[in-house]
């Protein structure tokens, strides 16, 4: 590698000892060039175009840890990356000497993370739980309401995909980084529950908005979709957290259940598209895939409960920020209701499978309404103490959706008003979340909070 510029020849005046006075002030012969320095350019501090070492390491700019008195290689000597990054990462938009001619495509959407699908679930779950109450279905009155909610959230689900493919294709080291993150691989569950959740609307108040035709149709393609998803979700997912991701012990976060609950929501749908197929092999394959998918997502679940159990217990309260979690906990409880119910009218069987999808989801809606309150309990300690808005607050809205549609299964099996009661009570809760998190989602937006990059601690 050619070095810096070199001196031209010039008569030497012999002395005796030649002192520092003596050294030539020319760049040091196998030092190469230093940050900022170009073709003979000066590498003093008004030639930097960057930080050195010294701005991330402590180090003193221009000298090494070991040498004194020895340039550093600046950021850009021999690694082919620019001053002012660090090693491996991209330059940002505004970084090094071509900053004005360098333009990163859609910067805004860098951090656009998978967490934003927990919004199209939370609005699809508002259409579809309104509809699963009352035993004749929602008031004529209420239909177009739930239509348009529903509508709002299939254009919500076509946004975050034209986002996220967006974030994809321009900033993929950072996409990678999210698979590689244990705080935010786990959302990628959402990315099957969003086309799930919207898919069984589809088969609800959807078609108001597409019409008999289209509506089973949809439904099945976004069912197909989000079944492929939930199931790459629920192994890719276990599989970097054992294999590349380091969790310290004790560190178990509810957010664990996201990839292992979306086969759940496959399973609660699978039963509603089954029924508008003909009787015979298609049906009963769809019907003993819904079972298999319910059960391995139903065991799944029991593995990982017992860890966050634990941790509450010998480590406390989870930070503010991850507070909103615990009501995850709810999804895989009202979900396995809800699907065990879907089960019970699809397949063949009855009186025993009413009876069975009552003897399951009894107990564990008990449960799941026991957890609401100490999960509510830790939220109004967390509201006390500053909990900062975030994407985490959707999880208000989806796993309250499935305990509503739940208990509404039950209490259209037993007959009871107090079962009907509680998913009316759990519906207002439900609207009331999803109000709060939309209008604070939509100010995150407006004032791009939301867009920037979260602080490293937040989630962990």
């Amino acid at each position: 590698m050619a070095t810096a510029a070199r001196h031209s020849p010039a008569p030497r005046t012999p002395t005796p000892r030649p002192g520092p006075a003596a050294v030539p002030a020319t760049p040091r012969a196998g030092s190469g060039p230093g940050p900022g320095t170009a073709g003979g350019r000066s590498s003093g501090p008004a030639g930097l175009s960057g930080p050195g070492p010294g701005a991330l390491s402590g180090t003193p700019s221009g000298t090494t840890g070991s040498t004194p008195g020895v340039p550093a290689p600046g950021p850009d000597a021999g690694s082919g990356t620019r001053p002012g990054t660090r090693s491996g990462e991209p330059p940002g938009p505004g970084t090094g000497p071509g900053a004005g001619a360098v333009s990163v495509p859609a910067p805004s959407l860098r951090h656009f993370g998978p967490q934003w699908y927990a919004a199209v679930m939370g609005t699809a779950s508002v259409a579809a739980a309104g509809t699963a109450l009352g035993a004749d279905g929602p008031h004529p009155a209420v239909r177009p309401l739930l239509a348009a909610v529903w509508a709002l959230s299939a254009l919500l689900l076509t946004a975050v995909w034209a986002a996220r493919s967006v974030h994809w294709r321009h900033h993929r080291d950072q996409a990678r980084a999210h698979l590689l993150d244990p705080a935010v691989a786990p959302f990628y569950g959402c990315a099957a529950m969003a086309p799930l959740a919207v898919g069984i609307g589809a088969l609800g108040p959807g078609r108001d908005v597409l019409g008999e035709r289209a509506a089973v149709p949809v439904a099945a393609v976004l069912f197909a979709l989000g079944c492929v998803l939930a199931v790459a979700a629920a192994v890719v997912v276990p599989y970097l957290l054992i294999v590349r991701h380091r969790t310290p012990p004790g560190s178990a976060s509810p957010v664990w259940l996201l990839p292992l609950v979306a086969p759940m929501v496959a399973a609660a749908f699978g039963p509603l598209l089954a029924v508008e197929l003909p009787p015979g092999d298609g049906r009963r394959t769809l019907l003993v895939t819904s079972l298999g998918l319910a059960g391995a997502s139903a065991l799944a679940t029991l593995t990982v409960l017992p860890l966050v159990a634990a941790r509450l217990i010998h480590h406390g309260p989870l930070p503010l920020a991850l507070t909103p979690s615990l009501f995850l906990v709810l999804g895989p409880l009202g979900q396995s209701t809800t699907a065990a119910g879907q089960l019970a009218d699809a397949l063949p069987g009855r009186p025993y499978a009413d009876l069975l999808a009552v003897v399951y989801g009894v107990p564990v809606m008990g449960f799941a309404l026991l957890w609401l309150v100490l999960a509510g309990a830790l939220v109004i300690r967390a509201v006390r103490r500053g909990l900062p808005f975030t994407l985490g607050w959707w999880a208000f809205t989806f796993p309250v959706g499935t305990c509503v549609t739940g208990a509404a299964a039950l209490a259209h099996r037993t007959g009871l008003d107090a079962l009907s009661a509680v998913a009316v009570a759990l519906y207002v809760l439900l609207v009331t979340a999803w109000a709060v998190a939309g209008l604070r989602t939509v100010r995150g937006l407006l004032g791009g909070t939301l867009l920037s990059a979260p602080p490293s601690a937040t989630a962990r």
